[in-house]
């Protein structure tokens, strides 16, 4: 019974990111945080050395 109520949650879920995702002005900050996260991970691993 949980196992259900659980994907129940989780399909309401995605669908409404998917319906939100399909708005004009969404998809632009979507775009953004991805250029956004590649151009971060773009500099090396990202860990500091520490001597």
């Amino acid at each position: 019974m949980a196992g259900m109520l659980r994907k129940l949650i989780a399909s309401g879920v995605a669908a409404k990111v998917i319906s939100e995702a399909k708005k004009p002005q969404n998809q632009a900050k979507i775009k953004k945080m991805i250029s956004d996260f590649q151009n971060k991970n773009k500099g090396g691993t990202g860990r500091t050395r520490g001597y």
